[in-house]
């Protein structure tokens, strides 16, 4: 059974800073593709970022410049460094991974940007 556990989201004022986690569980980290998703109130969930098991990465535009996707594959673990917030980046903020067509999410964390 694959978990993932996201953490890191909290209140931050616009222009800071926040650098979300998501741990995961098992043995298959290494191979996984990952990426973040995020739903804003009255949003559908939408693609943040995403990084291959080799390390390639991909932005949505609203995000790019301002956020940074890593991973570590010794910990078994994902991060999104994001800079410059903004208000609308307030959201909960989904941790995915990707493996052999299986898809596996975390529980959430939220992420709100006062103006």
């Amino acid at each position: 059974q694959v978990q993932l556990v996201e953490s890191g989201g909290g209140w931050v004022q616009a222009g800071g800073s926040l650098r979300l986690s998501c741990a995961t569980s098992g043995s298959i980290f290494r191979a996984s593709a990952m990426a973040w998703y995020r739903q804003g109130p009255g949003k559908q969930r939408e693609l943040v970022a995403s990084i291959t098991s080799g390390g390639s990465t991909n932005y949505a535009d609203s995000v790019k410049g301002r956020f940074t996707i890593s991973r570590d594959n010794a910990k078994n673990t994902v991060y999104l460094q994001m800079n410059s917030l903004k208000p609308e980046d307030t959201a909960v903020y989904y941790c995915r991974l990707e493996f052999n067509s299986n898809y596996y999410w975390g529980q959430g964390t939220q992420v709100t940007v006062s103006s």
